[in-house]
Order: C-alpha cells, then sequence, then structure tokens
C-alpha cells in the first residue's frame, strides 16, 4: 500500500453568536470544501484519481484528508508557491479557481481558513477576509484549441453548451450558441468530433483555462479505416505510375548531389 499523507484545513470562525464547530458547521460548506479539496489536489486527473478519504474534526473545525505522500508533497510545493509569491500566478487554472473560492468564502463568512501538511517542516498558507490572493489577469490570453472526443451532451435551458468526452482532458465543458447547436444536422450525440474552441491560456506556464472555453466549430471525425476509399484512391493513381523508372525518379526528386 502507497504510504500516505495528511493535509488539514482549519476553520475558524463563528456562526451567529455561537464559536463554529462541528455541530453548526452546515453541509453545504461542507460540500464546497469537499469539491475545492478535489480540484486542489487533482485539477486535471479526477476520474483515475488515487483514493482521498476523510475525517472532521472539533477545534473549531480541522478537516483532515489522506492521501498519496506524493500527492501531499506536491500541495505542499503548491502552498510554499503561492506564500513565496503572494498570489495564484502560475498554478493550474482549477487549483487557483479553488484558492479564490475559499478565499470568496472567508470573506463572505468571516472565516480564517489555514492549510498544513503533514511533512516536516511545513508551511501554514491561511485566507482570512484581510487576505487577497488573486490571479494577475494580465498573464492570461485569448488562444484556440483543438480536441478530439465524444459528445455526450449538448444543450441549456439558459446557457447552452456541449459536454466534449476527451482522453487528454477528461470531460469538457464548452460553451456554444444555441444557433449553432440547431443548425446541427441528424443526432450529434455519442459520435466522435474534432473540436475548435478559443479560451484563455497562461502565457507564463502554457495552461489551459478549460472553463473558458467556446466553440468556434464541430469537425465530422472518422476513425475507421475506409478500405474502398484507400483502393480507389489506388486505381485513380496507378495509371500515372504506369511505366515509370522508379530508380530514375526517385534519383531525379533527389538532386544530383543527393546521396544514393
Amino acid at each position: 500500500m502507497d504510504k500516505l499523507g495528511e493535509i488539514t484545513i482549519h476553520v475558524v470562525g463563528q456562526v451567529g453568536n455561537e464559536p463554529l464547530g462541528p455541530d453548526n458547521y452546515d453541509i453545504s460548506y461542507l460540500k464546497d470544501m469537499l469539491d475545492d479539496v478535489e480540484s486542489l489536489l487533482y485539477p486535471n486527473e479526477k476520474r483515475n484519481r488515487p483514493v482521498i478519504s476523510y475525517e472532521m474534526q472539533a477545534g473549531s473545525v480541522k478537516h483532515v484528508f489522506r492521501t498519496s505522500m506524493q500527492k501531499v508533497t506536491e500541495f505542499g510545493a503548491v502552498l510554499s508557491m503561492v506564500l513565496s509569491s503572494g498570489n495564484l500566478d502560475g498554478l493550474i487554472p482549477d487549483t487557483a479557481k479553488a484558492f479564490e473560492h475559499i478565499q470568496n468564502q472567508s470573506r463572505q463568512k468571516g472565516y480564517s481558513i489555514s492549510f498544513s501538511t503533514s511533512l516536516q517542516h511545513a508551511q501554514e498558507l491561511t485566507f482570512t477576509p484581510e487576505t487577497n490572493y488573486i490571479r494577475t489577469e494580465q498573464i492570461w490570453a485569448e488562444a484556440e484549441f483543438y480536441f478530439f472526443g465524444k459528445l455526450t451532451d449538448a444543450g441549456g435551458k439558459n446557457k447552452a453548451n456541449i459536454h466534449l468526452d476527451t482522453k487528454e482532458y477528461g470531460f469538457l465543458l464548452i460553451d456554444v450558441d444555441k444557433e449553432y447547436l440547431g443548425s446541427l444536422e441528424g443526432n450529434p450525440l455519442y459520435k466522435e468530433f474534432g473540436v475548435r474552441a478559443i479560451g484563455r491560456q497562461n502565457v507564463i506556464t502554457g495552461e489551459m483555462d478549460l472553463s473558458s472555453l467556446k466553440l468556434v466549430e464541430m469537425i465530422d471525425y472518422n476513425r475507421k479505416f475506409n478500405s474502398q476509399y484507400l483502393e480507389d484512391l489506388i486505381k485513380k493513381a496507378t495509371p500515372k505510375f504506369q511505366g515509370l523508372d522508379v530508380d530514375s525518379w526517385i534519383q531525379e526528386i533527389r538532386g544530383e548531389n543527393a546521396y544514393v
């Protein structure tokens, strides 16, 4: 079994006139915290990630997460990076957004939220209503991306989007104009497409902000081998090469000084 490490998130505050504790910590806050931690630890690999176990402890509220020591070590490096820079620049977009959400929770509820690990000499990162850990907007620029995957859902009552299941990035949620969806012929669901999209890209790290994706176009994508198409091409090309001296033709293409 892989060696495990711990990440502790200590939340201190009040609920009305009462000190915050497990008895008055609402499940909606817990759900937000669990979602944020998954994005902090495994932003790009949620489907195949290792197990993250959880325990809530008293002392205001202590969220204790246990997962692989390797991931805890990586997260410790993230905490050090944020502490050193004083901002969220250079982080994977989902990780940065999770920290931003926690910063906003701290401000809205007046909580102090501290992150620490079980590593020796670990540094502690604390969010309070007064801290200001944010991303610097000017390091993000609009870019164009290409994805390949299977369309698993499309539509939306107010804001239309498509769900694309990709091998490299998992499930992608891509905004789309309703008019474009309405113009598609037949039923596109569960078919494979190439997708051209625009979105934000970090000009320093090259990371994509997958939450900013907007569809430009969908391209039919069929990986099936079409033997008849290949045979037709061969038949079409064959007359052009009849009587051709292949060795002389290759030498002509290479040129007089080419190696034979």
